[in-house]
């Protein structure tokens, strides 16, 4: 029995403590990092600079998987359906360039299977999807307060409001691929 081999996707759906709650839930996924990536700043940009928008950066999660339990297409469906990847630079109240819907590629392979996945959902919503998809920059990890945010914070109400609707629509549209 041969080792398995993990992968990583790096998305950004709006505010990465929704993105990151999803994942966390879904069957292969055996990490989930908040973060940022896609700047042009050089240097490590703090919290507050991406914040401004002016640096460049989206926030992003940076997924480990396992391509044998789920497939990079599994995952980009998932993350196509739950946020809104019809609005430009905006997720609910969250608003500027760095909550904006976006797939960074890693590879060839991953950019064809990206847009690929972009054209078949974008027959499903009313509006153009504008998920933009790149190639990958330099990730940089944010800090410990942003990570397992969800977890570690379930009655905040941000929470509440934005991320339990979010699960209770993944568990929906995804059962098959949840963790039991």
């Amino acid at each position: 029995m041969g080792v398995p081999t993990n992968e990583i996707a790096t998305l950004g759906g709006g505010c990465f403590w929704c993105t990151e709650a999803i994942f966390q839930e879904v069957k292969g996924v055996s990490k989930v990092l908040s973060g940022y990536t896609g700047g042009t700043v050089p240097g490590r940009p703090t919290y507050r600079e991406i914040c401004s928008g002016l640096t460049g950066h989206a926030e992003v999660v940076k997924i480990t998987y396992d391509p044998a339990v789920i497939s990079f297409a599994e995952l980009l469906l998932i993350f196509m359906t739950t946020h809104d990847p019809t609005t430009l630079n905006r997720k609910g109240a969250d608003v500027g360039t760095q909550y904006r819907s976006v797939i960074y590629c890693r590879n060839k392979e991953q950019e064809y299977i990206a847009k690929a996945v972009v054209k078949e959902i974008s027959a499903y919503y009313k509006d153009p999807v504008v998920t933009e998809i790149s190639p990958i920059g330099t990730f940089y990890e944010s800090g410990q307060d942003h990570q397992d945010y969800y977890k570690n914070n379930p009655e905040q109400a941000y929470c509440k409001v934005v991320i339990h609707p979010k699960l209770k629509a993944l568990r929906k549209l995804h059962a098959n691929k949840i963790r039991n």
